[in-house]
């Protein structure tokens, strides 16, 4: 019988790391799942995390490991690869929005500034790591906390500039910008 030869070398290797931006990433959920088979069940663990850089940017990612810490490095690589920009107007959003996901329903509302984030849970993480600092929210029906995020990026996704609703409808800037930023938009 041969023996084996242990390679070295890829242990020996140094572990090159590229650099990264410094992201706010929260873990938001780990849940304990199930795969039922033959011998009875196969539990697991089922993380999400959200990544963003609080300058207008968010993703969310979702892992599963049979242990812990495999699924918050999985979630996580996912959330950075799934980042994606938010429209944002000053430290607010635009306009008001609706969407679901699941059984959870998710409203979203600019709120004028040093209200701050009225939210909670999920939608509170994904709106902070987008760098949203006054907004008002309101999270309804199921309060599944996958589903409730999934419905607040649903929800970041169908947010337009008021210069892309501007030009949509062929009308001045002034007449589709918010309340708040009337003031300051210069007549053409």
């Amino acid at each position: 019988m041969a023996k084996r030869r242990v390679s070295t070398e890829r242990r020996d290797r140094e572990v090159f790391e590229e650099p990264r931006e410094e992201l706010d990433e929260r873990v938001v959920d780990i849940a304990r799942v199930a795969k039922v088979i033959k011998g009875g069940r196969r539990f697991a663990f089922r993380v999400v995390v959200v990544a963003g850089d609080n300058r207008g940017n968010v993703g969310v990612g979702v892992g599963k490991s049979r242990a812990v810490p495999d699924a918050i490095r999985k979630a996580s690589e996912r959330a950075r690869s799934a980042m994606r920009p938010v429209v944002l107007e000053g430290t607010t959003i635009p306009h008001s929005v609706m969407a679901k996901s699941g059984g959870a329903r998710v409203m979203l509302r600019p709120a004028s500034p040093g209200t701050g984030v009225i939210a909670g849970g999920g939608v509170r993480a994904v709106l902070e790591a987008a760098g949203v600092h006054d907004i008002l929210t309101k999270s309804m029906g199921s309060s599944n906390k996958l589903n409730v995020i999934r419905a607040t990026r649903a929800g970041l996704r169908q947010l337009k500039s008021p210069d892309a609703v501007a030009q949509e409808r062929g009308k001045p800037i002034t007449e589709v910008a918010p309340f708040w930023r009337r003031t300051h938009v210069k007549q053409p």
